[in-house]
């Protein structure tokens, strides 16, 4: 393929890493960032430009060639879509472009499924894919899997009864026979058609009569006559040859008219009779919003339909067949309803009629004329909308429900090939049902049925039915159910079945209920269905069609609250409807009860698309500040991200807060707060699958009014956390903008995107020796010792101190941790251990140096329930990763360490047992192949800075057995700058020990970086480090460490022992038995709860709590 475009192109690419703020979230082939598809390049021009991105010259194309792609449309940008972004044409070497296909414009951030339908071409030609933007970001025009579809003319083949043989070998049906379509490639089939009446209105219109009774008027046209700029104008092309210079039959909505009708007549014929009936074949072609619908009528003593096709049928001819048995003398009436929309109209071309209609000179005079249609009872948007509004509940009488008599007369058939939907009724029986028929249709397309627009639907709408696939072979075919959405178009599949219920279709019904969910938009719902084989005796069918409880205010009665741990059902939580894919319930290793259910979405499953899935709560009215406290999992080496948020009625969105990246494969617990609203709102629950190789799971969700207490891990992404200054407001919640003072990424996502807390330090706001201090909501006290964890960045000359205390509720504060170091812009983690027991809050005190323009931030404060790890110790997993960590940067790694064990692993492919423990539930960090197309691929793990040093002792264990093709490097990081220690492409069966002395003249960090292979594992275990001494035991000379004062660890420690020592066990006990009391009415005044709600009231948090580890960056834009 070719490109196009003068600043304005299309090109081949990646989605990358990593998720950007425009185009695709994967491609569509395979479902991840590392898949390939065209897209267009960025543009911002004074006039629109036209991208063009043609094909390799195709030969020719039979009648049912039709081209499969799915196609991408979103602006991202909010600079508004022209009235063509994307549309196709064909060129053929003699003629004009013909424009074959035009998607609706709507913006989507997802793939969507399109269908070109090129018709008969014989002569070599090419398809040009046209995008038209004049502002516009880069990727947000997309085409990927293209695939030719029943393009070939027919083999050459003997031919059976009903057949016609080509001269060029092939056999078409003989009904195939003088229908004005070449379907033997040769035109054999249209050869000696001499006694039918066919008219191509080439030339002229036949003997066909324009004249109107209405003001609007078909014209005898041609698209060069409409136009050759504007692709959403005419059909594109005429039906008899296929290009934009033929003419046909057209009308469409005049600029000043709302909405009318149209039609056009036959010449008189002559009475016809069952025996020889009067025989008419025409294509038509409706298209667009303006096309609403195209019926036939019979003129004779009295006017009556024989034929009708509603609204738009497609960009495509549509072959259409009639019979006519009439007594008397009669002419043939074409009504066309046109609509006040943007775009479209109606066509025909070629009509024939059989030499069976004959010319009469009779006059034909109406004596009884047709009753114009009722008036509706109710406006548009009321009609089928699941709440009967007029008396007689006239507006629900026809939207497809067989309850009311006239139900199934609310299906209406939209297919355009060979096979489509009728209706039976037995009038013996009273039984009406949908069955699957021949058609006159030219294209080998699925039969399609659709109710008229419904909804919006309530959250319990269930579509229940009855369906048959009967016959004598095992396989008669496939039937579906898809809902099309007004804005997003056809959406996936909600239901399908393959091959037969039974033999006999009177004993062969089953019964279907099909969940359709809360839909805010009007929808349609459509029923699919192909027979393998219509000319042998198999039936497809459906009866029974009911809409239960769809009604958008009804609530089921068992819904009661938010609080869930979804063992029996989901509460007051269901699926968005209008996402891209569903949440799923998870058996197993959950966290209430270890061997219950959870809700998961798994990245890894392949069949996924688009980038995010939903889970919405009912709408909530109050005005009180409330507590969404949860369990959470994010498991795997690229796992996406988990939000919270608040969706309005509006459908505005706020984001209140994220997790990403690789957090272990234990349970997680969360603490939300949610603020007060004035208005109602509902809570989502949003799995972005920015990452495409983890799991995302939650459980034991509880809801609870009252405040938060202070959450086990806070990133500052979406909120404060309940994180306030103390008096002054010198502490801000901020991203780097350019201009701002502070560190230019944040920690967390480590992009300019990211939010953390500043205090400005400088000596003109903070002057030397004043504070600033930063104060976190209440943690409530445990009997263990805690290690809070957090990230600082010190920027500027001298930019102050920082100091971290505990301050007890009841008490004077104690000091953890001191540093006054300037950190040179970079992300420190820091550390402290906390031995109080009573309730307690966090205190960020930043002292002002008397520096300019300097600072001093904060990021990703996370809890453990163990004591700060020793980081001369080693690290054995077994409590977290002792200040270790993933990288954020997309510059640095694609993956992350994951930490796991035999015993909790399911998925991937593990060491058989841990080095520590050396049993299965021991941990260990592990980078595993996997499925997904990302060998080569590679994962930092970070140590914390370590001073500068002349012999430091590195030592860690390495499972990577002969079988894995993985890779790991060793390496210091110091200033930007790599130094490689080691490279290791295999290792043993065991797990195998390494010791390397390393030597820096600066602060500089280890990393271990490992490749992911395409089979095996690879694993650490049991790493650490000795500062100062070197792998032979031998202390080294160094530079004084740039450490920074955790004093207060100790200070804090002699202050409990003393505690400790001069209480009695006797006051201990009573204390504890007062505890509760005293606890609450500290809630009362610091307005917090404790460990609120239904799951975290009734389980224990998990054993492993581990320090953050985040990597892939959030996108919140959602589709």
């Amino acid at each position: 393929m070719a490109t196009e475009g003068k600043g304005y192109m299309w090109e081949r690419r990646q989605r990358g890493d990593p998720l950007p703020n425009s185009g695709p979230s994967s491609d569509y082939t395979i479902g991840t960032s590392a898949g390939w598809f065209m897209a267009v390049t960025a543009v911002n021009g004074e006039s629109p430009r036209i991208a063009v991105l043609t094909s390799p010259t195709i030969n020719q194309s039979s009648p049912t060639c039709r081209l499969h792609l799915h196609y991408f449309i979103w602006d991202s940008g909010y600079t508004m879509l022209e009235n063509s972004p994307l549309w196709a044409e064909v060129w053929t070497p003699e003629g004009q472009p013909s424009v074959v296909w035009r998607p609706e414009n709507t913006s989507v951030r997802s793939w969507r499924k399109g269908t070109v339908f090129l018709g008969r071409i014989p002569g070599p030609f090419q398809i040009h894919i046209h995008s038209r933007r004049q502002d516009g970001r880069s990727g947000d025009v997309a085409i990927d899997q293209l695939e030719f579809m029943d393009c070939a003319l027919p083999a050459t083949e003997s031919c059976g009864n009903g057949h016609f043989q080509c001269k060029q070998g092939g056999c078409v049906e003989e009904r195939a026979v003088c229908d004005g379509t070449d379907d033997c490639g040769d035109r054999t089939d249209e050869e000696n058609c001499d006694g039918f009446m066919s008219c191509d209105f080439e030339k002229d219109l036949c003997g066909w009569d324009l004249r109107s009774l209405s003001s609007l008027v078909w014209n005898r046209t041609s698209q060069m006559h409409i136009s050759n700029s504007e692709p959403l104008r005419g059909p594109g092309r005429d039906h008899s040859s296929n290009s934009a210079s033929g003419h046909f039959l057209y009308v469409t909505k005049p600029n000043v008219l709302k909405k009318d009708w149209a039609s056009f007549q036959s010449p008189r014929l002559k009475p016809t009779n069952s025996s020889h009936p009067c025989r008419m074949v025409m294509y038509t072609h409706q298209f667009g919003g303006i096309s609403g619908g195209l019926s036939v009528l019979v003129a004779e003593k009295q006017i009556y339909p024989v034929w009708e096709r509603g609204g738009s049928l497609g960009d495509l001819w549509v072959k259409a067949e009639i019979e006519f048995v009439v007594n008397s003398t009669f002419q043939i009436l074409f009504v066309a309803a046109i609509r006040d929309q943007a775009y479209g109209g109606i066509a025909v071309d070629d009509i024939s009629l059989s030499p069976e209609c004959r010319l009469s000179n009779e006059s034909v005079r109406p004596e009884k004329f047709p009753k114009p249609p009722k008036k509706p009872c109710a406006e548009a948007s009321k009609i089928c909308d699941f709440n009967k509004d007029c008396p007689e509940g006239d507006d629900e009488a026809q939207c497809g429900d067989f309850s009311y008599k006239q139900g199934s007369k609310g299906w209406t058939d939209i297919s355009v090939g060979s096979q489509s939907w009728k209706i039976m009724e037995n009038a013996s029986s009273a039984e009406v049902f949908l069955y699957v028929g021949e058609s006159a249709g030219q294209q080998l397309t699925e039969a399609q049925t659709r109710t008229p627009p419904l909804g919006p639907s309530g959250l319990a709408c269930t579509l229940k039915f009855s369906y048959s696939l009967t016959g004598s072979n095992q396989h008669i075919g496939e039937v579906s159910v898809i809902v099309v959405d007004s804005v997003l178009g056809t959406l996936p599949r909600l239901w399908e079945f393959g091959g037969r219920t039974g033999v006999n279709e009177a004993e062969s019904w089953v019964n279907e209920e099909v969940y359709i969910g809360a839909r805010d938009r009007r929808f349609q719902l459509e029923f699919r269905a192909r027979a393998l084989n219509p000319h042998s005796d198999a039936r497809i069918a459906v009866k029974d069609v009911h809409f239960v409880e769809c009604n958008p205010q009804y609530i089921p009665s068992t819904i009661d609250g938010l609080s869930c741990n979804f063992e029996t059902d989901f509460c007051g939580w269901y699926q968005d409807q209008m996402d891209n894919y569903d949440w799923s319930v998870q058996n197993g290793l959950d966290h209430t009860i270890g061997k219950g259910k959870s809700l998961a979405v798994n990245m890894w499953n392949s069949t996924l698309r688009g980038l995010s899935g939903r889970l919405l709560s009912l709408s909530q009215n109050s005005l009180d500040e409330h507590c969404l406290s949860f369990f959470y999992k994010l498991y795997g080496p690229q796992t996406g991200a988990l939000n919270v948020k608040l969706l309005f009625k509006d459908g505005s969105e706020q984001l209140l807060w994220t997790r990403f990246g690789a957090h272990g494969n234990v349970w997680q617990e969360g603490h939300c707060p949610v603020p007060q609203q004035m208005s109602s709102y509902q809570l989502v629950f949003e799995a972005v699958r920015s990452g495409f190789d983890g799991q995302v799971a939650i459980d034991d969700v509880a809801f609870v009014k009252g405040s938060c207490s202070l959450p086990t891990m806070c990133s500052f992404e979406g909120q404060r956390c309940g994180y306030t200054n103390n008096r002054d407001s010198l502490w801000v919640h901020q991203t780097w903008d350019g201009t701002r003072i502070g560190p230019k990424t944040d920690h967390s996502l480590e992009t300019e995107m990211g939010y953390y807390m500043l205090a400005h330090s400088g000596v003109d706001v903070l002057p030397q020796g004043s504070v600033t201090t930063l104060i976190s909501p209440v943690r409530y006290g445990v009997t263990h010792t805690e290690c809070v964890y957090f990230w600082y960045n010190m920027g500027g000359h001298n930019p102050g101190t920082l100091h971290v205390y505990v301050k007890p509720v009841d008490g004077e504060r104690i000091l953890i941790y001191s540093s006054d170091l300037n950190q040179e812009h970079d992300w420190h983690l820091g550390m402290g251990s906390v031995s109080w027991h009573g309730d307690w809050q966090l205190q960020f005190v930043v002292e002002g140096g008397g520096g300019k323009h300097t600072y001093i931030a904060i990021d990703d404060i996370s809890f453990s329930t163990n004591s700060c790890p020793n980081t001369d110790k080693v690290c054995d997993l077994e409590r977290g990763l002792c200040g270790w960590s993933n990288t954020q940067s997309h510059h640095l790694d694609h993956l992350d360490w994951e930490l796991s064990n035999l015993l909790s692993e399911t998925h991937y492919p593990t060491p058989p047992y841990d080095h520590t423990l050396h049993n299965e539930r021991g941990h260990f960090l592990f980078l595993p192949h996997t499925l997904w197309d990302s060998a080569t691929q590679n994962a930092w793990l970070l140590s914390p800075y370590l001073p500068p040093t002349k012999g430091t002792c590195l030592y860690f264990w390495v499972y990577q057995p002969v079988a894995s093709d993985s890779k790991l490097v060793v390496w210091t990081l110091s200033k930007g700058a790599k130094t490689e220690l080691l490279s290791i492409t295999w290792a043993e069966e065991t797990w195998q020990h390494f010791q390397l002395n390393v030597t820096s003249e600066t602060d500089y960090q280890i990393v271990f970086e490992g490749f992911k292979g395409t089979k095996g594992v690879l694993a650490l275990d049991d790493f650490g480090y000795t500062v100062g001494l070197n792998c032979a035991g031998e202390q080294t000379n160094q530079t004084t460490p740039t450490s920074s004062n955790n004093s207060g660890v100790i200070a804090a420690s002699v202050v409990v022992a003393i505690l400790l020592m001069v209480t009695l066990a006797v006051i201990l006990f009573l204390y504890l038995r007062i505890r509760e009391h005293n606890r609450s009415q500290t809630r009362d005044s610091v307005d917090h709860v404790d460990n609120p709600g239904f799951g975290n009231d009734l389980y224990e948090p998990a054993h492993i709590v581990l320090p953050p580890i985040y990597g892939q960056e959030n996108e919140r834009e959602v589709a």
